[in-house]
């Protein structure tokens, strides 16, 4: 957008003055430009008055019209481009990464939960990130009690059982959840580095502080456990 302050400045007493007496031909913002840099001079127009509020409507409604010409050009590049669109969209964890991070054994659907909940958050669907922690922690519930009986009592494999758990929210991560509030919406894709490393951290914490939980666990569960770990 064109500044015309910084124009008016640069023109003479008579420029100014002929902006003014000229209104009609001129662009409402250059004459408004004009008439304060008169009065700045200590020459204020007579026709100030008379003219500055009909400029300043007239001013604002082409600012309005010039933003949405603006923007309707914007899109246009946009859509003619994908990859100029995904640079402008916003840094999304990518549906792959979130579904991949709900399957391996070092993250498991609560890592892949968190990644699509921070991508909730960032596009501002605020019910949804609680929607979503609702249904982790309903399913987290349900889904543990019926794992440890089928492992315990079924006698399923823990390969088995990590798949059982963790495939059915890694679907809903990448069927439902993002299909409903990120769609088709062109994003960047964030760098898996940071959850991989807090991920990391919290796998060794989990693997110092599992010997001395075990340890306070009746006989008969360490047993259980030890046999299932051996298959």
């Amino acid at each position: 957008m064109e500044d015309y302050a910084a124009k008016m400045q640069l023109k003479p007493d008579a420029a100014l003055r002929e902006y003014v007496r000229g209104h009609a031909q001129y662009r409402e913002a250059a004459v408004l430009a004009a008439l304060d840099e008169l009065r700045a001079r200590g020459q204020p127009a007579p026709e100030e008055a008379a003219l500055r509020p009909g400029l300043e409507a007239a001013a604002a409604a082409q600012h309005v019209a010039d933003q949405a010409a603006d923007a309707q050009r914007r899109q246009a590049a946009l859509s003619a481009d994908p990859a100029l669109a995904a640079a402008a969209g916003p840094a999304l964890y990518s549906p792959v990464t979130i579904v991949l991070f709900s399957l391996l054994p070092m993250f498991t659907m609560l890592g892949g939960g968190v990644l699509m909940g921070m991508n909730l958050y960032r596009l501002g669907h605020k019910r949804a990130v609680l929607g979503l922690a609702l249904f982790m922690f309903t399913y987290l519930l349900a889904m543990s009690a019926v794992v440890n009986w089928a492992m315990l009592t079924a006698g399923l494999s823990p390969v088995w059982a990590f798949l059982l758990f963790n495939l059915p929210p890694a679907l809903a991560y990448g069927l439902w959840f993002w299909p409903r509030y990120v769609g088709t919406m062109p994003f960047r894709s964030r760098s898996v580095l940071v959850p991989i490393l807090v991920c990391m951290f919290f796998v060794w914490g989990i693997q110092r502080i599992t010997p001395y939980l075990m340890q306070h666990q009746p006989k008969e569960v360490r047993a259980q456990w030890e046999q299932l770990m051996r298959r």
